[in-house]
């Protein structure tokens, strides 16, 4: 993912956010730092990936297209993975 001209929260992901006691600055920095674990190309309007990053120990989860006309970034949804469904890592889903 190319840097971020600027970073848009839909309806669904500041709820989410909310819910979650997550923060708009924990998901960009998540955004900005962390690292892509799965990449969905065929999304619309806009490919998105699913991008893993840590705010202090926590790791966060941030699902974002990005427009590659002009690399406007939009978040989808962010959470804390919970280690019932993910691996150690947060990398890979548990079987």
């Amino acid at each position: 993912m190319k840097q971020c001209t600027s970073v848009k929260f839909s309806g669904h992901a500041l709820r989410r956010m909310f819910e979650r006691s997550l923060s708009t600055e924990e998901v960009i920095f998540t955004i900005q730092t962390g690292e892509t674990i799965t990449d969905y190309p065929d999304d619309k309007p806009h490919p998105s990936e699913l991008r893993l990053g840590w705010v202090d120990d926590k790791p966060v989860h941030v699902v974002v297209a990005q427009n590659q006309a002009n690399n406007e970034c939009y978040v989808i949804t962010a959470y804390v993975p919970s280690p019932d469904i993910w691996n150690e890592d947060f990398k890979t889903r548990r079987n």
